[in-house]
Parts: structure tokens; C-alpha cells; sequence
């Protein structure tokens, strides 16, 4: 296939703990993102039995829209890290971190585990400068709202991780990461690309062009079609 050519997307959005209000408003907006650019096409499912499966070979990217719990069996993760390691890109979106936490590779590819968050309320979200060569986020943003997780790891102790963006932990209360609280991140990854935001809880993330354009750049990044 051409490098020109549309690639293929996976939206997963199945739950099996809580389930976010948003995933429809993803899905529409990761669609009309498709629909606007025509780089990619979309299929969105929650059908864990036919997408996580042989087939994830048609896709470039799957993007994991607040996916939670045990979403996955031992054979659909194991069909998820095949989809990686032959070069596969990965998009988690916010509650896709409070999935498998048993599974130690798919905690690596997230990055970090969720441990809880605080009420939501608007708080300050800055860029943080990380080299060449990722995703590009051109500002911050005050009086973002949102739910403002934190990860049973600290995202910084993981090496692999390039930070894209931080919490100002002045700007909001019941941060547990210290002073330096990472909440975006991309990383080349077992063969693959993985891109995780934590933000996008409410359905006003999803008609946000400041968040919908980290998530078609952290798309294409794990394509490996960025510009």
C-alpha cells in the first residue's frame, strides 16, 4: 500500500468496569476527524471475539477508547501484542489506563495503570518539551475540565515515556504525583507506537479542536504518518 493511501482504524471502546458517558462522542469525533482529513478510515466495535483477533492485521492503529477492566482475554491480548510487535500503533484514551491490570505488558503499553482521580474541576494543562521526532502540541490550556488521574506509577519513572503534556498541580486539587504530573505520553514500543492522554472524559473533550488535534496527531504518530 502506498504511504499516500488511507490507513485503517480500529476504534475499541469495550468495557467491562465503569463505563465512560463519552465513548459515543469518541467515536463520532475520531469519524469525523477520518471524514475531514481522509487519511485514515474508521471501524469502531466492542466486539472483542471478532476484532481482537487474526484480523487486527487490517488495521495501522487501534485506538483504545476508554476500554476498562478485563476487556481482553489471554488470547485477545496475546492477538493485541502481535498487532504491535509486527509494527502495529496503539491510541489509549483516558479510562483505557484502568484496563488489565494484571497484565504487565499491557500496563507498558499504556504506560501507567490509573489509581484514582479527584472531583473534576477546570485546571491548567501544560506542554511539556520533549525533542524532535513526536507529537507536536503547539499551547497549553487553562481552565481545562476534566477528571485529573493519577497512576499507581509514576509515568516519569518510566524511561520509555516521552511526556507531551503535564498537569499544573496548582491549578487543580487531589494530585498524588507530586509536582510534576505527567498526563499525556508517547513512546516507541515493542516493535510498535503508543500514544495515551489522560484527558477526554466529558463529551465537550470530543468537540474540542485543542484535544481532538493531539488525538489525530498521536494517531498518525503511531501510523507513522506524521508529517
Amino acid at each position: 500500500m502506498a504511504n499516500s493511501d488511507p490507513f485503517k482504524v480500529l476504534v475499541f471502546s469495550k468495557t467491562s468496569a465503569y463505563r465512560h458517558a463519552s465513548i459515543p462522542a469518541g467515536i463520532a469525533a475520531i469519524k469525523a476527524l477520518a471524514d475531514r482529513t481522509k487519511l485514515f478510515t474508521v471501524e469502531a466495535s466492542e466486539n472483542a471475539e471478532t476484532s481482537m483477533t487474526s484480523s487486527l492485521e487490517r488495521y495501522a492503529v487501534v485506538v483504545l477508547l476508554h476500554c476498562s477492566g478485563n476487556f481482553l482475554d489471554t488470547a485477545q491480548v496475546d492477538a493485541l501484542k502481535k498487532f504491535v510487535q509486527s509494527g502495529g500503533g496503539v491510541v489509549g484514551i483516558h479510562g483505557a489506563a484502568a484496563g488489565l491490570y494484571n497484565n504487565e505488558w499491557y500496563g507498558a503499553l499504556i504506560g501507567a495503570h490509573f489509581d484514582m482521580h479527584p472531583d473534576p474541576e477546570p485546571g491548567r494543562v501544560l506542554v511539556e518539551q520533549t525533542g524532535e521526532g513526536i507529537i507536536s502540541v503547539a499551547h497549553g490550556r487553562d481552565n481545562w475540565m476534566d477528571e485529573w488521574y493519577n497512576f499507581r506509577t509514576h509515568p516519569r519513572e518510566n524511561k520509555n515515556l516521552g511526556v507531551l503534556l503535564k498537569g499544573d498541580t496548582t491549578s487543580f486539587q487531589g494530585g498524588k504525583m507530586g509536582e510534576d504530573h505527567p498526563l499525556a505520553w508517547c513512546q516507541e514500543f515493542d516493535g510498535g507506537r503508543s500514544f495515551y492522554t489522560a484527558l477526554g472524559h466529558f463529551d465537550e473533550a470530543y468537540a474540542d479542536e485543542w484535544y481532538m488535534d493531539q488525538i489525530l496527531k498521536g494517531i498518525l504518530w503511531v501510523a507513522k504518518r506524521q508529517a
